[in-house]
């Protein structure tokens, strides 16, 4: 019998995830905390029912697991995160699990043994920018590649560490401190992540799935300040002024015309001021002390995003001299660009093309678990599914019939991969 995705399970589970998480239009599931927690409790539950194998890591990772005849034998692992943004949408990162746990119930249901074992992986706080400064630092601790220095960051809303989040949770931080590790390239064969696209490309061309290419590395400043002199709006002559947010408009300003500078030769960069704002002392009547900003800085290839970074540090200078204000951008922190398999690529593509779902090569714009995979030297592919109307909003409208085309290429490739008496084509 060849094996079917259930998506049944998958759709009922999307919407028990909305109604678990729901916030005002969105959902919040905060990293290492009762939102995520509450998915990850969720999932495991429907693990349990299926029969799977449950494992927790010592970060909090959720592996399921269907045995494979050969249990030594590298694992295949597919999955993706629970945790969101504050109020974001119902499918960043909930897609790539369902679609997942949907396939290991489809060989259940079909009472497939696959050679080798395949793991549901479950990170923990992927969307680690919304909530701590670091970048995937649950698949990371997992593959033993997250620096001691990250479980010293805090929560932005918190003020806790990361390792005080984790052994909340009942976690086991001092094991990744000494950089412990269960996956890595000598325990996997291949890591697949599933994803709604983040973009509007495949919407765009009417291809309901991709297959990325690779995934921007980043460069990012989160507490970058302004800092000039307050003083009366009326009274104050151009001359005598030291604009804070003048002079943090004016940086965002030129930069953005630098980034289209730098399209226009061929440079493949996104440049964006993710919060831009005058500081607690502003009010009517006053010309702005102080202003903050944080910046998002993006690109696949580091000569690209480091060439944008040269001309954000010009600008620094010529801004801060010209408007006499001080710029600090503070602490850097950002993340390294990944390459994916090809021969996964090619792997997913001849799945799509066998039955007759048409698939676009593609880079990513944003970073996923992948990445850590990718850079521990875990063969690595990455599907989108066709998402209406962006990301991290509550707003993201896939559609379910794109999920079920992206969930059977990555149900034919595990077949492909871990079933080999069971025809495909």
């Amino acid at each position: 019998m060849r094996p079917a995705p259930d998506l049944a399970l998958a759709e009922r589970l999307f919407r028990t995830l909305h109604d678990d998480s729901a916030d005002g239009d969105g959902v919040t599931r905060d990293a290492y905390g009762p939102g995520e927690q509450r998915a990850h409790d969720r999932i495991a539950a429907e693990g349990a029912r299926l029969g799977l194998e449950r494992f927790v890591d010592f970060a909090g990772n959720l592996a399921l697991t269907l045995p494979g005849l050969d249990r030594t034998a590298k694992r295949l692992v597919i999955g993706s995160h629970l945790d969101s943004v504050r109020r974001g949408g119902d499918y960043d990162g909930p897609v790539g699990v369902l679609s997942g746990l949907a396939c290991l119930a489809g060989l259940r249901a079909a009472c497939v043994t696959p050679s080798r074992d395949v793991t549901l992986l479950v990170t923990r706080a992927e969307e680690a920018g919304a909530w701590f400064p670091v970048s995937f630092p649950g698949s990371r601790a997992a593959l033993g590649t997250l620096p001691a220095s990250a479980l010293s960051v805090c929560r932005r809303d918190t003020g806790r560490s990361l390792a005080s989040h984790m052994e909340q949770g009942g976690f086991a931080p001092e094991r990744v401190r000494t950089a412990e590790r269960w996956l890595g390239p000598d325990t996997v064969e291949a890591f697949l992540e599933m994803h709604i696209e983040q973009g509007p490309v495949l919407d765009s061309l009417e291809i309901p799935v991709g297959i990325v290419t690779g995934i921007p590395g980043s460069r990012r400043y989160r507490e970058a300040t302004v800092t000039g002199e307050a003083n009366h709006s009326g009274a104050t002559p151009r001359a005598f002024r030291r604009d804070a947010a003048i002079a943090a408009a004016e940086l965002a300003y030129r930069l953005d015309r630098e980034w289209q500078a730098l399209e226009r030769q061929g440079h493949a960069l996104v440049c964006t001021f993710c919060v831009l704002s005058t500081g607690a002392d502003a009010a009517f009547t006053k010309i702005a002390g102080t202003a903050g900003f944080e910046l998002d800085m993006r690109g696949l290839d580091r000569a690209s995003l480091d060439l944008l970074h040269d001309a954000l540090e010009r600008l620094v200078v010529e801004i801060s001299a010209s408007r006499r204000v001080a710029i600090a951008l503070g602490p850097e922190t950002g993340s390294v660009a990944a390459t994916l398999d090809l021969r996964l690529q090619d792997e997913l593509a001849a799945c799509g093309a066998a039955l007759h779902i048409p698939t676009r090569r593609m880079p990513s714009g944003g970073g996923h678990d992948a990445v850590a995979f990718a850079q521990a030297g875990v063969p690595s592919a990455l599907l989108f599914v066709r998402n209406q109307n962006g990301s991290h909003t509550p707003a993201e409208a896939m559609r379910l019939e794109d999920f079920a085309d992206a969930t059977s290429i990555m149900m034919g490739w595990i077949v492909r991969r871990a079933c080999p008496d069971i025809s495909v084509d």
